[in-house]
């Protein structure tokens, strides 16, 4: 019997040398991150704080008109302090995220305004930050106890155009299905990218590149889907409206905020 080759019986150590990988791991926690939170409430079985996905809609966009249109501290201050026991009702993790959400806004703003300051506009800089605060609250609170489709319902229920809530839909699933593609690519960049691989960073356009035409292929397959199926683009809402008396105290005390606006507002 022939003896092995001797370069089959040799020891053999390979030890790549590091590579930085932070932009791909951070991009692979965004896209997690990302499409965890639209299944995460596209999967929930039932809407929270117990008030119709209808009057949630309509007052939230009613609450960012009334910050948003004020000049009253006084004001602005009360619905803050409104908003502070309904964003208590979520789970704690959904609150982190809305505030996270929201301070991050707030401090954003806060660094463009600086310059006014600096000229003696005090105002802008008190209370410009204070309405962004309560408006992205006001809107992550939504967003966290209410279903995307139930959002979708109560769009076609107030008579919004059927291409604006088609686009608006369409974005949703397009999100987490483009989403996971991209996520398959980078776990795939990197699984093949072993030790110092100066062209993997080149590979990102490339990524972008394939999300592209697969977005396009993808989109061609939808129309074709769509168009057997025989949808002309017009969205029906099946289910019925119940108004509770969570509703009913949910109406009166929004109608309470919209007459201390016209209060505060003949005050000034």
């Amino acid at each position: 019997m022939e003896a092995m080759p001797e370069w089959l019986t040799a020891a053999e150590v390979y030890d790549p040398p590091t590579d930085k990988d932070r932009f791909i791991d951070k991009s692979i926690l965004s896209f997690i991150g990302l499409i965890s939170k639209i299944k995460q409430q596209s999967g929930r079985e039932h809407d929270r704080l117990w008030v119709s996905p209808v009057f949630k809609l309509a007052f939230t966009i009613l609450y960012i008109v009334l910050v948003s249109s004020t000049r009253e501290f006084t004001f602005v201050y009360i619905m803050l302090t409104y908003i502070v026991p309904v964003l208590a009702a979520l789970p704690a993790p959904d609150i982190r995220k809305c505030l996270r959400g929201a301070l991050i806004a707030t401090v954003f703003t806060y660094i463009i305004l600086l310059p006014s300051a600096l000229h003696g506009n005090s105002y802008s800089i008190t209370m410009i930050p204070v309405k962004v605060f309560a408006s992205i609250t006001a809107v992550n609170i939504l967003s966290y106890s209410t279903r995307w489709d139930h959002i979708i319902a109560s769009l076609k229920r107030f008579h919004f155009p059927d291409m604006f809530i088609f686009v608006f839909d369409i974005t949703i699933k397009y999100i987490v299905m483009l989403g996971e593609f991209a996520l398959q690519m980078l776990y795939a960049l990197k699984l093949r990218s072993v030790g110092h691989n100066k062209s993997k960073y080149g590979s990102i356009g490339g990524v972008g590149g394939t999300l592209f035409l697969k977005s396009r292929a993808m989109s061609e397959e939808m129309y074709s889907a769509m168009e057997c199926r025989g949808f002309t683009g017009e969205y029906h809402v099946t289910d019925k409206f119940k108004f509770s008396v969570y509703d009913g105290v949910y109406c009166a005390l929004n109608a309470g905020f919209i007459w201390m606006f016209v209060y505060f507002q003949n005050l000034a």
